[in-house]
């Protein structure tokens, strides 16, 4: 067996669904098939353009490291538990996951409508959620980080503390101190992006640079 040398700062990671935590993880009790629901939720998520689902030969033995039989045995299982849905129309059969968007197209797969199944997941690109904007813009996610960003996302909004990282990148200041000395700025003088007049705007904004600097102590 090779020796696994440790995660890296520079790599992405999946994220998982709470509810897999909080039923699914305590429920599955094979090894197959918690393997190919990770599998799933991997792939799925990481996979490039509109139609997201899986067939039976996207599980690859090699990288789940177990037989053929045995993946679809957990394959039978994931969607037995409600992980995975599995349609089918003609010869073709695909798994799907179990989401919102997962049974919308599979139902729409099933009725042999490939565009229709497709369409529900080219829609407009969702943004990134702020743990995973922070890790690849900022830096390694830490505890104390991301109890701070999902205190951040509860007072100021999601898409305040995103627009507050970006800003953080483009003015070469990657680090939590400035992220969130920016929000405490547009919650006192106002959004920088939410001003009507250019003036005010610009205004403002060096009003709140300037408290930004002296709390970071640039």
């Amino acid at each position: 067996m090779t020796e696994f040398i440790g995660f890296s700062d520079s790599e992405t990671f999946t994220q998982l669904p709470d509810s897999f935590f909080r039923q699914l993880l305590n429920e599955i009790n094979d090894a197959g098939e918690l393997k190919v629901t990770l599998f799933a939720l991997w792939r799925m998520e990481h996979m490039e353009g509109p139609f997201r689902a899986l067939c039976e030969t996207d599980f690859d033995v090699k990288d789940l490291g177990m037989p053929e039989l045995e993946v679809r045995s957990g394959l039978e299982k994931a969607v037995g538990h409600g992980s995975l849905l599995k349609a089918e129309h003609g010869k073709d059969l695909f798994y799907f996951l179990n989401s919102p968007r997962g049974r919308a197209a599979a139902e729409a797969f099933t009725k042999g409508d490939w565009r229709e199944a497709g369409k529900i997941y080219s829609g407009p690109m969702e943004r990134p959620n702020i743990f995973k904007l922070y890790e690849e813009n900022i830096g390694p996610l830490t505890p104390l980080i991301a109890d701070a960003l999902k205190d951040a996302e509860k007072t100021f909004s999601e898409e305040w503390v995103a627009d507050a990282i970006d800003v953080a990148v483009k003015r070469n200041a990657r680090h939590w101190n400035f992220i969130q000395a920016t929000l405490n700025g547009w919650k006192e003088h106002g959004h920088g992006k939410k001003q009507d007049r250019r003036d005010d705007k610009e205004s403002r904004q060096r009003d709140v640079e300037d408290k930004i600097k002296k709390f970071v102590g640039g």
